[in-house]
């Protein structure tokens, strides 16, 4: 086949995980997570990730590594994933990476440009001003790079903190740096295919399970998340699905606008994704709703 890594992205909602089961098995590949949000321990139906019963079906790589309140960042992904896929192949099967996180995936393939080590005094002192005042942050990092800001969602406090970090340390702007980078050499081989929706139907998709979630369990997970001492203050309890559930939870609005909003946030998300991975002009676009997984093998 000549292939030995691959990968399926695209948008949320786009049925990745379902085509990811039937590619393993086509492919004598084991899959390896390329979710940023289903790395963590416990978040589970909010990050949509796959069931036990599919995770014992393929060996799952990169899922439940870290705890929800733990620093999980591009290079300690780049360097879990390439070693997971390296032990794969050393087994003589196929690596298959699955997920939406498209900044994952570049750091992956093409390296990380070579910024400052991370300061932990600084980071204490900026998430220090992020907890007393939500959203400096972020509109700090707009007035020192108006484009990094306009990437970063004011939500993942991580990547905001880490932009703000490099243009303290370095007086340069992380946009500057990642362009000068621009992510050249292509460090891992790998054939990508992006699945792909009319928004329209993807949008209904979405709407759709969101509520399921909502109906299905995130509930209980976020008031399990709670119990166990992890607060809102958690970055990863501050994404999409979590925070509605918190504030629905707080009683700041009901189950209806709680849906409405996650659907809305995620609706976005989306679209950001797709933006993202069209971009890449590497990616092989599919037809998401009568993808086979054959498909991989075309083109």
């Amino acid at each position: 086949m000549g292939v030995s890594t691959w990968a399926i992205v695209g948008p949320t909602g786009t049925g990745k995980t379902e085509l990811s089961m039937a590619a393993a098995a086509m492919l004598d590949a084991e899959i390896v997570n390329c979710d940023s949000r289903q790395i963590y321990r416990g978040l589970d139906i909010g990050s949509a990730k796959p069931s036990l019963e599919l995770r014992e079906q393929v060996p799952h790589h990169l899922f439940d590594v870290a705890d929800p309140d733990e620093v999980f960042d591009c290079a300690r992904y780049r360097d879990m994933a390439r070693s997971a896929i390296a032990a794969i192949h050393a087994r003589g099967r196929a690596a298959l990476l699955v997920g939406g996180t498209g900044l994952y995936l570049k750091a992956l393939r093409f390296g990380l440009f070579p910024g400052p080590p991370r300061d932990d005094g600084l980071r204490s002192t900026l998430e220090t001003r992020e907890t007393e005042s939500p959203g400096v942050l972020h509109r700090e990092l707009a007035e020192v790079d108006p484009p990094a800001a306009e990437r970063i969602h004011p939500n993942d406090r991580v990547r905001v903190v880490r932009a703000l970090e490099v243009y303290r340390l370095t007086g340069r702007p992380l946009s500057s740096w990642q362009s000068e980078h621009a992510f050249r050499g292509d460090e891992l081989e790998m054939r990508v295919v992006g699945l792909e929706m009319p928004r329209e139907r993807l949008y209904r998709r979405i709407d759709a399970r969101c509520r399921a979630m909502m109906e299905g369990g995130l509930i209980e997970e976020v008031t399990g998340l709670l119990a166990a001492g992890y607060g809102a203050d958690t970055p990863s309890l501050s994404s999409i699905g979590y925070r509605e559930t918190m504030a629905y939870l707080q009683g700041t609005f009901g189950f209806d606008e709680a849906v409405a909003r996650m659907a809305r946030a995620t609706r976005r998300f989306a679209k950001r994704q797709s933006t993202w991975f069209r971009a890449d002009s590497s990616v092989r676009w599919i037809d998401a709703e009568s993808a086979d997984a054959r498909d991989l093998l075309d083109g």
